[in-house]
């Protein structure tokens, strides 16, 4: 089994792919136009096979952002943070390593979706260990 994609749904997909695409870097595998609007895009990450696609808000459905953080692994994320940031993104938290020895950085997506952009190395594949109190 392997991951193939994960769909996002969105209030206005062509502001979401700005986010994914013009911000991130993620490259536009396609694009499908309804009548007066983008309502649907697929992304794929930089390295690696997998994608995302963007999916439009059927009308009157209601979105909901909480419980799915998505993770984007990032050999250097201190640079692309500071890059990120001078473009514009609102970071909830800038790098952090946190206490199971990963480092983070948290923004939400223009509809709040959570994204962390982390780094965990050679610590990506292991148990991760609690600290200790």
């Amino acid at each position: 089994m392997d991951l193939n994609h994960a769909m996002i749904y969105t209030r206005d997909v062509s502001r979401a792919l700005a986010f994914y695409h013009g911000l991130l870097g993620l490259t536009v595998l396609e694009e499908v136009r309804g009548p007066d609007r983008l309502v649907y895009a697929r992304l794929k990450l930089p390295s690696g096979a997998a994608t995302i696609a963007l999916h439009l808000l059927a009308p009157g459905e209601e979105l909901n952002t909480g419980g799915v953080r998505l993770y984007f692994e990032v050999r250097d994320l201190d640079k692309l943070c500071r890059k990120l940031e001078a473009d514009g993104a609102k970071f909830s938290k800038l790098p952090t390593v946190m206490p199971w020895g990963w480092k983070h950085a948290y923004l939400d997506d223009p509809d709040g979706h959570e994204i962390s952009l982390y780094w965990a190395g050679q610590k990506r594949l292991k148990k991760a260990r609690a600290p200790k109190k």
